[in-house]
C-alpha cells in the first residue's frame, strides 16, 4: 500500500503580531507559511487550527500558555528546495530552524517535520 500523496511541513504557532513578517521573510527563503484556518487543503480549517493549536499547547504543559491565541500554521518548502523526488535537503531545514530561531520570542514549534495533503499554490498564468 503506498502512502498519499503529502508535503512536508513544520507545524508552528506564530504571533499575530509578526505573522506578516515571518512570511515576508520565508518567501525570501523559498519557504511558505500557510494558517491553518485558510489553508487550501483544509475542508474546515478553523476546526482544524483550534485541534492543532489545542494539541500543541497540551502537549507543553502550560510552557507555551503564552501562546494560547497565536496562529497555528504550516511553514511548507518551495520548489526550489526539491531535486526530484529525492528527499529534502538538509539544507532546507537548516534554513528553516535558522530563520525560526530569528523569532524566538514569537513562535512556538518543535523540530521535526510531518505529512500534510499537498498545499496547492495558486500559479500566475501566462499568455
Amino acid at each position: 500500500m503506498r502512502r498519499p500523496p503529502h508535503e512536508n511541513v513544520a507545524t508552528v504557532l506564530v504571533d499575530p503580531r509578526v505573522l506578516r513578517e515571518l512570511e515576508m521573510h520565508l518567501m525570501a527563503l523559498d519557504l511558505r507559511l500557510w494558517p491553518i484556518a485558510t489553508a487550501p487543503n483544509c475542508e474546515d480549517g478553523p476546526r482544524l487550527a483550534f485541534q492543532v493549536r489545542r494539541r500543541l499547547l497540551m502537549s507543553r504543559r502550560g510552557a507555551w500558555e503564552d501562546a494560547a491565541e497565536w496562529t497555528p500554521a504550516w511553514i511548507a518548502f518551495g520548489e526550489s528546495w526539491y531535486e526530484g523526488a529525492e528527499p529534502l535537503p538538509w539544507s532546507a531545514h537548516q534554513a528553516l530552524w535558522r530563520t525560526l530561531e530569528q523569532y524566538a520570542d514569537h513562535v512556538r514549534y518543535r523540530l521535526g517535520l510531518g505529512g500534510v495533503p499537498p498545499l496547492e499554490v495558486p500559479r500566475e498564468r501566462t499568455a
